[in-house]
């Protein structure tokens, strides 16, 4: 129970803060972010208890940004296409795949990775009762 529990907290931290980055930057966002920002904040806190706490942080970055960017063109897939329910649409953007993902934010997603891995690294400190978080940036 303890482990759906601390699964169901990240979810809601990633969820909010996923949602919050849209309404920032887009000044909307749609309540399946919510679901979508969750489901990645989880998988990127994970990396840290797949792999060393010696995978240098660019690594943790890297893999980040291309989880993000699976998890929206699957999400795209989806909402946008299977369900009609026009979320985004990046298809008037340069080197996009169905519409759905673009480089130009994967490479955001990239640098965005970087405040996401090191909260996620802290609540699980701070929170839960987990190993302080040390970095190897290179």
């Amino acid at each position: 129970m303890r482990k759906i529990l601390k699964a169901l907290f990240l979810w809601l931290i990633g969820g909010i803060a996923y949602y919050m980055v849209e309404m920032l930057w887009r000044g909307y966002s749609h309540w399946s972010m919510m679901f979508l920002g969750g489901t990645c904040f989880i998988i990127i806190g994970l990396l840290n208890e797949l792999y060393s706490w010696d995978m240098a942080l660019i690594s943790q970055m890297f893999i980040s940004a291309l989880v993000i960017a699976v998890l929206e063109l699957i999400t795209g897939l989806i909402v946008n296409i299977g369900l009609g329910w026009g979320v985004w649409d990046y298809s008037r953007m340069p080197y996009n795949f169905y519409g759905q993902i673009c480089l130009l934010y994967t490479d955001l997603w990239f640098l965005l990775s970087l405040p996401a891995i090191i909260l996620d690294d802290y609540i699980r400190y701070w929170f839960l009762g987990e190993e302080k978080p040390y970095y190897k940036i290179l």
